[in-house]
């Protein structure tokens, strides 16, 4: 007997989402997540997050509110957020960011003075993550992610106990954030044109892979990273000194280069044009590219950031996503808190983690890699517990750290959770004595987080998100 059409869909998904969960346990899946990325430029932003961090947590403890530095140390992530960005786009970004962080800190603090039972907490900040996730993705925010912002409330929910810890915390978040807001810009002083010449000489990189690929993906990478180059240079302001029309036109360059390159191969101006990449890339204001630009009067009008960004807020794609986060964060709380576990909203932030990426093939792999990441560094972070550092002890191992941390997060997530749980747990001790087999929580918690978070994505998953079965 033929079955209803009424419940075709139904099965259809059914069949969709089993596919989903057996794609997160092959194999394959698995070797993949340790796949390691090429990554370059990570070692200018890893030093001025690790010097925004170092300052804030010097100036808590001189000033003897060494209990109040690690929500400092969190303000100065600002910093970590909106890598490569032209500066004035960046600046509103990274504005933006900070705004969240002292609202989400502020929000953490009357939920802990408030002394709400742990499950409507675990309601609330669920909420908060999926409110995070939609916020950073309508306004296209890249860097730590909303996980930052969940991350810094629940740290300002079990630090307040009353209303009158409200101030002290805002006020040492808000301090970390100017602090981080000025390590990202300061760059602008020096080479405002940075971001710019950076894009430019990835699109001649990927321009020059034409000569040695042998497909058309080849063609469709260096459209791609000249069309990006061209994003970042029209955000990069007017250009007083020509140097942003000479740039415009060396892409222009490249991009006749890749038009013509299926039926006329000029490898001549190819290499000439590659012969720009290198010098491109040294932090300079300026290069001589007096060959380019001349015939350039007018480059192309940037959109508008906010307008932008309120426009992609109304999506229903982002609205559900962000309904989905907020499901899996409570689910994995309240699991948590049922099983009597002391950490629930370590659980909700390792669903709102593992959900992150744009598709269910990156949510897996983000899933095993945070999983992965966290037992190392949850080792780790026992040894560095036990070994009962002091404030100052503690400082240097947490820069440390940070700035290992954005050396490789491009790279790989999983080698970044090595250091980022240590961190965490240190940031944490810093207000509060914490024992070794807190790490234990760490990692119980973030597994039934990061399980919660692939399950529910696969069970909502999208029945046009077939990246799982690539």
């Amino acid at each position: 007997m033929q079955a209803s059409p009424r419940y075709a869909p139904d099965l259809s998904r059914l069949h969709h989402s089993r596919g989903a969960l057996a794609y997160s346990v092959a194999p394959s899946t698995w070797r993949r997540a340790f796949e390691v990325r090429n990554a370059d430029a990570t070692i200018a932003p890893a030093l001025r997050v690790g010097a925004a961090t170092a300052l804030v947590l010097v100036i808590g403890g001189l000033l003897g509110h060494g209990n109040l530095a690690g929500f400092a140390a969190l303000g100065a992530l600002t910093a970590a957020f909106g890598r490569y960005e032209p500066y004035p786009r960046l600046a509103r970004k990274a504005g933006l960011v900070g705004v969240a962080l002292i609202a989400f800190v502020a929000g953490g603090a009357l939920l802990g003075a408030a002394g709400l039972s742990l499950w409507l907490q675990i309601a609330v900040m669920s909420v908060a993550s999926g409110v995070a996730a939609w916020l950073l993705a309508a306004f296209r925010i890249a860097g730590p992610g909303p996980v930052i912002l969940v991350f810094a409330a629940t740290a300002a929910v079990g630090h307040a106990t009353r209303l009158s810890d409200l101030g002290p915390a805002v006020v040492a978040v808000a301090i970390g954030v100017v602090v981080g807001w000025l390590a990202a810009m300061t760059p602008c002083l020096f080479v405002p044109l940075g971001p710019a010449r950076l894009a430019v000489a990835r699109a001649l990189a990927a321009t020059a892979e034409l000569e040695h690929a042998h497909d058309v993906s080849a063609i469709a990478a260096a459209r791609k990273a000249i069309d990006n180059a061209r994003d970042v240079i029209a955000h990069s302001g007017r250009g007083r000194d020509g140097h942003s029309h000479q740039l415009f036109a060396l892409l222009a360059e490249a991009d006749t280069v890749v038009d013509r390159w299926a039926h006329e191969r000029d490898r001549d101006t190819l290499r000439a044009l590659v012969d720009h990449e290198s010098e491109l890339r040294k932090v300079k204001r300026r290069s001589d590219l007096s060959a380019f630009g001349a015939e350039i009067a007018v480059l192309p009008k940037p959109g508008g950031f906010f307008a932008d960004g309120l426009q992609a807020l109304r999506s229903r794609e982002g609205i559900v996503n962000a309904a989905r986060i907020a499901a899996a964060a409570a689910l994995a709380g309240w699991i948590c808190v049922a099983l009597g576990l002391e950490h629930p909203l370590w659980a909700s932030m390792g669903a709102m983690a593992a959900m992150q990426g744009f598709n269910f093939s990156q949510t897996v792999q983000r899933g095993i890699q945070r999983l992965v990441g966290n037992v190392a560094g949850a080792v780790l972070a026992a040894g560095l517990i036990a070994a009962a550092m002091g404030y100052w002890q503690s400082v240097v191992v947490i820069v440390v750290l940070q700035t290992v941390t954005e050396l490789v997060v491009i790279k790989n997530y999983a080698f970044a959770s090595v250091a980022i749980t240590p961190m965490a747990l240190l940031l944490t001790g810093l207000g509060s004595a914490v024992a070794p087999d807190i790490a234990v929580s760490r990692i119980v918690d973030t597994l039934i987080g990061v399980v919660v978070g692939v399950i529910v994505s696969a069970v909502a998953i999208s029945r046009t998100d077939h990246h799982h079965v690539n």
